[in-house]
């Protein structure tokens, strides 16, 4: 379920997906995942910034928070000083321990592996962060899995999703092209890799939601929602559970 960038495989689904294997969890996980976010690259920087903040901006301080595909915990460690508690799950055995010494001074923080695909939601939660394309990164069927998801929320929560805007393209690509020179992908197949879809040789593949997938998504899933394009590098769509 590994929270970013996409999977191994062979079959789309609805979403357009490849669905497969997990990268992140065989592959790219702990230590290797904690250097993706070490970029030198400052738009990927006000990126990854831009989609904290704008959760950040939404939170009052007392609610109680669920992170999807949280890794080890990057988001969760920005946000802790700003929610009553976060709850992360990751399917990535390696990546909890790392994770747990990160978050060591976050006391209201909790990283547990679990697999968002079997995870029972129960309603307890006011937000629910599936965040940086992890739609795609968790290889799922989006309508069915944002439908689950939703059973985790309180009356009035709120789940948000995100993926790339058309605009980040470039800078996108320059950071899988990063991440490709330190080691952590294979190279990428430059021929294949256009419209949102980066593939690498060694089979990874990461696609995109785009604003017309979040509207279809938001249509269908039967709450209120909305769709946000944030620091022309995210599209959110922010679904809300009826009070």
């Amino acid at each position: 379920m590994k929270s970013r960038m996409a999977e191994v495989g062979t079959t789309k689904n609805e979403g357009g997906v490849i669905m497969g294997t997990n990268y992140y969890a065989q592959n790219l996980n702990s230590g290797k995942l904690y250097q993706v976010y070490q970029t030198q690259i400052d738009r990927i920087k006000q990126y990854l910034d831009a989609e904290i903040n704008f959760v950040r901006q939404e939170l009052k301080g007392s609610e109680r928070v669920l992170e999807l595909g949280a890794g080890y915990g990057r988001i969760m460690k920005e946000l802790a000083p700003y929610a009553g508690s976060i709850v992360g799950i990751d399917i990535s055995e390696d990546s909890i321990p790392f994770g747990q010494a990160y978050l060591k001074d976050s006391p209201n923080c909790e990283l547990k592996m679990a697999d968002a695909h079997k995870f029972e939601f129960t309603p307890e939660f006011n937000v629910i962060l599936c965040l940086q394309n992890a739609l795609s990164a968790m290889k799922v069927e989006a309508l069915p899995f944002v439908q689950h998801t939703m059973n985790g929320l309180l009356p009035g929560g709120k789940a948000y999703f995100s993926s790339y805007s058309p605009k980040f393209w470039e800078h996108r690509l320059a950071w899988f092209q990063e991440q490709a020179d330190k080691g952590l992908l294979g190279q990428i197949d430059l021929e294949k890799t256009k419209g949102g879809l980066i593939v690498c040789k060694d089979g990874f593949i990461a696609t995109t939601y785009t604003q017309a997938d979040m509207e279809k998504l938001g249509q269908a899933v039967g709450y209120r929602y909305q769709i946000e394009e944030v620091d022309d590098s995210s599209i959110f769509l922010i679904v809300e559970k009826d009070k």
